[in-house]
């Protein structure tokens, strides 16, 4: 009987080899995430390499994007990515938040299943199809309805006019930005309502014994509880906004044209790249191209880093508070 038991030294090694294979596998899943970006990056900067090395540092700061003559620029297409990405920043993060925390606190129980559901649904939904709808849908009708009216009552105001001047064709920087805006809320608000949804209901049951109303309960239990957490569902869906290819090419307008009004034509480094790739013939023209997707990259990787430092800033300043 005795020798039929495995004494624990001998059976320790075994568990010793097991547990380290499996801390290696580990190790080695988690630095191969790191070896991938590193590859993606070294990849896309060694295939731009040509335009960097022609045209310099004024690759970042020239607007010109003129195939015949060989001159190229990434001026316009980060100001479009950037800018775009900013309209729908602006549009989805209130409108996410809202709809997380009806879901959450105050929808009854038979209507957050089919909302949480469509919201779901919507995420699904390809960016073709939101590119589709945005040209022949919402292009229209911010040309009918809305644009006019931003350029009749708002272009000619101080300070904000420029913004909101020019012809209203219902193409451009602020439709692109509104069908962004529509592709991101479901990203942001479905993380933010299991966030919402994780918040401890003793600390809204003590909320509501000291006679906070409904409103006090958001503004000072929810939201605060749930701080970081929302600001990184924001980036994710900003980061998802960076990339959108499909869906702006549509409504664009990819117009390599840097203006200040919203209701312009313009261009971003992903429409750029999936509307003249296949019609790059020169090596040159061909590296400019992979030069915007190596900015692509950098400026996603920044905008990431950026929301990172953030959240550890509100940490740090909440475990001050506590």
């Amino acid at each position: 009987m005795t020798a039929a038991v495995l004494s624990p030294a001998r059976a320790r090694p075994a568990g010793f080899s097991r547990d380290a294979l499996f801390g290696l596998v580990t190790w080695g899943a988690a630095w191969l995430v790191l070896l991938l970006l590193l590859a993606i990056a070294v990849a896309m900067a060694w295939g731009g390499r040509l335009a960097f090395a022609t045209f310099g540092p004024g690759f970042l700061t020239s607007m010109a994007w003129d195939p015949a003559s060989g001159r190229f620029g990434a001026l316009v297409a980060i100001y479009g990515t950037l800018a775009s990405s900013a309209i729908a920043l602006l549009i989805a993060a209130p409108v996410s938040l809202g709809i997380a925390l009806f879901l959450t606190d105050i929808a009854p129980p038979r209507v957050r299943g089919p909302i949480g559901i469509a919201i779901e649904l919507l995420a699904a939904v390809p960016s073709i199809i939101y590119g589709m709808w945005g040209l022949f849908v919402l292009a229209p009708f911010m040309a009918t309805h809305v644009e006019p009216w931003l350029s009749d009552h708002l272009g000619l105001a101080p300070l904000i006019g420029p913004i909101f001047s020019g012809p209203p064709i219902g193409i451009g920087m602020l439709t692109a930005g509104l069908v962004l805006g529509i592709m991101i809320v479901p990203f942001i608000a479905a993380v933010a309502r299991d966030v919402f949804a994780a918040v401890p209901a003793p600390l809204k049951e003590a909320a509501v014994a000291l006679g906070a109303t409904r409103w006090e309960i958001l503004r000072r239990v929810t939201l605060p509880h749930t701080r970081s957490a929302i600001v990184g569902a924001i980036f994710l869906g900003l980061g998802r906004a960076l990339g959108e290819t499909m869906a702006v090419t549509f409504v664009l307008g990819n117009a390599h044209d840097l203006s200040a009004s919203l209701l312009m034509p313009g261009n971003s480094i992903a429409a750029a790249i999936a509307n003249e790739f296949t019609e790059a013939d020169t090596a040159l023209y061909r590296s400019a191209l992979i030069a915007l997707a190596f900015l692509l990259f950098v400026v996603t990787f920044l905008v990431l880093a950026a929301a990172k430092l953030m959240l550890r800033r509100i940490d740090r300043t909440l475990g001050k508070a506590h």
